[in-house]
């Protein structure tokens, strides 16, 4: 396990940083506990002329955790529900998947 690796876990094990949520699968109906590190950015967005601002929700989880999430799986956050949106992306080390939620 490389520093980085090691690190990554620490702050997904941390109970300030990352919080518990459920990985529903889609297609199989599985589900799966997962740490999560919660993030909720706006986002701006040309449209001709105008600028639209929306709230998004983001969550970082350990490919450890979810080996291969897909778009339609659902996330449950304490008592909200939130489906994956797009394509989950994969950071550089190939350590921890973004995932792009809407409400459900």
């Amino acid at each position: 396990m490389s520093v980085f690796a090691a690190a990554m876990d620490r702050l997904f094990t941390h109970a300030s940083m990352a919080a518990p949520a459920l990985w529903i699968s889609a297609t199989t109906s599985e589900e799966r506990p997962i740490r999560i590190i919660r993030r909720a950015p706006d986002r701006v967005t040309d449209f001709g002329a105008g600028r639209f601002v929306s709230d998004t929700t983001v969550v970082d989880v350990r490919v450890a955790d979810l080996p291969a999430p897909r778009p339609g799986d659902v996330i449950v956050i304490g008592a909200d529900s939130h489906v994956i949106q797009g394509e989950p992306l994969r950071d550089r080390e190939r350590l921890i998947w973004t995932l792009d939620l809407r409400p459900a």
